[in-house]
């Protein structure tokens, strides 16, 4: 079967950011607060495409409770929370008070505080705290990558039939073969492709997005 796909290139990727729901005032200014404060941890922030694809498909399922795992400076739970109705829940898990005192304020800055609730420490023990029921509409897996199939595991039990888990960086470091990240990329995404409780598909958005629909 022929290969059909186009290649990024700064071009192409800027183009697509400016026609793709670009940032507004207050996540541009988030963007360079990060970009400044973060330096070489910047990039854990989520693409301007990433979060415009996040808002649409929280709205296209009608979400109205949603969780996170791994918030940084709070860009993508800006963008699914944006899309909730009034009335909708965000939780948000982060063990880094340093980057989510950021994301507190930008929330506040958005009028969304009353969407969202903080649960500060690590993900897997808040995550298996929380009654183990179909509760989330949406879940958006951006933690530590070692721990995604445990996060995923633990996840999907409390997620509604029809819901979904989204998970950030799925073709990170797959393209070198022997590294220990694509190792552990690919495992991932391979058990992931397997599984019967979902269907799958990784997109090639960033640096890859796993969009997994739970049946």
């Amino acid at each position: 079967m022929r290969r059909k796909y186009r290649a990024l290139n700064d071009a192409v990727y800027d183009h697509m950011t400016a026609v793709s729901m670009p940032p507004d005032e207050l996540l541009s200014d988030l963007i360079a607060e990060t970009d400044e404060l973060t330096k070489d941890w910047a990039g854990m922030q989520i693409s301007p495409a990433q979060g415009s694809f996040m808002n649409l498909l929280t709205r296209l399922i009608g979400a109205r409770t949603a969780l996170e795992l791994g918030t940084f400076t709070g860009y993508s739970s800006i963008c699914i929370a944006r899309a909730l109705p009034p009335d909708g829940k965000l939780i948000c898990c982060d063990d880094s008070p340093e980057w989510t005192c950021v994301a507190e304020r930008y929330w506040r800055r958005a009028g969304l505080s009353d969407r969202i609730e903080l649960r500060q420490g690590e993900a897997l023990p808040i995550v298996r705290a929380m009654p183990k029921r179909e509760q989330f509409d949406l879940a958006f897996l951006d933690a530590d990558k070692s721990s995604n199939w445990l996060y995923y595991e633990e996840v999907l039990p409390r997620l509604r039939p029809g819901g979904v888990i989204l998970i950030d960086n799925a073709l990170s470091g797959v393209d070198s073969e022997d590294s220990e990240r694509s190792l552990r990329a690919r495992e991932l995404n391979e058990r992931i492709s397997a599984d019967q409780r979902t269907d799958s598909v990784l997109l090639p958005i960033s640096d890859g997005l796993t969009f997994a629909l739970k049946r």
